[in-house]
Protein backbone atom coordinates (compact mmCIF):
# COMPACT_ATOMS: atom_id res chain seq x y z
CA UNK A 1 0.00 0.00 0.00
CA UNK A 2 1.84 3.48 -0.87
CA UNK A 3 1.14 6.49 1.10
CA UNK A 4 0.90 9.84 -0.68
CA UNK A 5 2.65 12.80 0.59
CA UNK A 6 0.38 15.75 -0.35
CA UNK A 7 -4.11 16.39 -0.75
CA UNK A 8 -5.75 13.25 -1.53
CA UNK A 9 -7.42 15.30 -4.15
CA UNK A 10 -4.30 15.81 -6.29
CA UNK A 11 -3.98 13.89 -9.52
CA UNK A 12 -1.04 12.03 -10.09
CA UNK A 13 -0.03 14.02 -12.92
CA UNK A 14 -0.35 17.05 -11.20
CA UNK A 15 1.71 16.04 -7.78
CA UNK A 16 4.52 15.02 -9.94
CA UNK A 17 5.00 18.40 -11.32
CA UNK A 18 4.30 19.69 -8.04
CA UNK A 19 7.37 17.65 -6.64
CA UNK A 20 9.24 18.44 -9.62
CA UNK A 21 8.51 22.83 -8.69
CA UNK A 22 9.74 21.93 -5.44
CA UNK A 23 12.70 20.09 -6.40
CA UNK A 24 14.09 22.90 -8.52
CA UNK A 25 13.90 25.26 -5.77
CA UNK A 26 17.21 26.34 -4.11
CA UNK A 27 17.15 25.55 -0.44
CA UNK A 28 16.87 29.57 0.60
CA UNK A 29 13.69 29.64 -2.18
CA UNK A 30 12.07 26.02 -0.04
CA UNK A 31 12.26 27.82 3.34
CA UNK A 32 10.71 30.72 2.21
CA UNK A 33 8.08 28.87 1.16
CA UNK A 34 7.46 27.13 4.07
CA UNK A 35 7.79 29.81 5.99
CA UNK A 36 4.63 31.99 3.41
CA UNK A 37 2.85 28.63 3.87
CA UNK A 38 2.98 28.45 7.41
CA UNK A 39 1.69 31.73 8.10
CA UNK A 40 -0.76 31.07 5.47
CA UNK A 41 -1.98 28.42 7.73
CA UNK A 42 -1.79 30.47 11.08
CA UNK A 43 -4.08 33.18 9.09
CA UNK A 44 -6.62 30.76 8.21
CA UNK A 45 -6.29 29.55 12.06
CA UNK A 46 -6.86 32.52 13.42
CA UNK A 47 -9.63 33.30 10.79
CA UNK A 48 -11.53 30.81 11.48
CA UNK A 49 -11.41 31.48 15.31
CA UNK A 50 -12.31 34.51 14.83
CA UNK A 51 -15.52 33.29 12.84
CA UNK A 52 -16.78 30.51 15.40
CA UNK A 53 -16.20 32.91 18.23
CA UNK A 54 -16.78 36.46 17.26
CA UNK A 55 -17.41 37.99 20.91
CA UNK A 56 -13.56 37.30 21.63
CA UNK A 57 -11.23 39.88 21.42
CA UNK A 58 -7.73 39.77 19.66
CA UNK A 59 -5.89 38.46 22.98
CA UNK A 60 -8.48 35.80 23.73
CA UNK A 61 -8.44 34.93 19.74
CA UNK A 62 -4.75 34.63 20.00
CA UNK A 63 -4.78 32.37 23.48
CA UNK A 64 -7.24 29.85 21.31
CA UNK A 65 -5.16 29.32 18.54
CA UNK A 66 -2.32 28.29 20.89
CA UNK A 67 -4.66 26.16 23.28
CA UNK A 68 -6.51 24.54 19.43
CA UNK A 69 -2.63 24.25 18.31
CA UNK A 70 -0.31 23.47 21.48
CA UNK A 71 -2.79 22.07 24.55
CA UNK A 72 -4.49 23.90 26.96
CA UNK A 73 -1.64 23.03 29.26
CA UNK A 74 0.42 26.12 27.24
CA UNK A 75 -2.59 28.30 26.75
CA UNK A 76 -3.05 28.64 30.45
CA UNK A 77 0.58 28.27 31.26
CA UNK A 78 0.84 31.89 28.32
CA UNK A 79 -2.41 33.62 29.53
CA UNK A 80 -0.66 33.68 33.09
CA UNK A 81 2.24 34.75 31.97
CA UNK A 82 1.00 37.33 30.50
CA UNK A 83 -1.20 38.51 33.54
CA UNK A 84 2.05 38.51 35.73
CA UNK A 85 3.10 40.57 33.41
CA UNK A 86 1.20 43.03 33.16
CA UNK A 87 1.15 43.04 36.89
CA UNK A 88 4.48 44.48 37.10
Amino acid sequence: MQTRPYASDTSDHAEQQQLELFRRLTPTERIQKVCRLSSSLRQMAMDSIRRHYPEMSDHECQIKFIEITYGPELSVAVEQYIEARARV
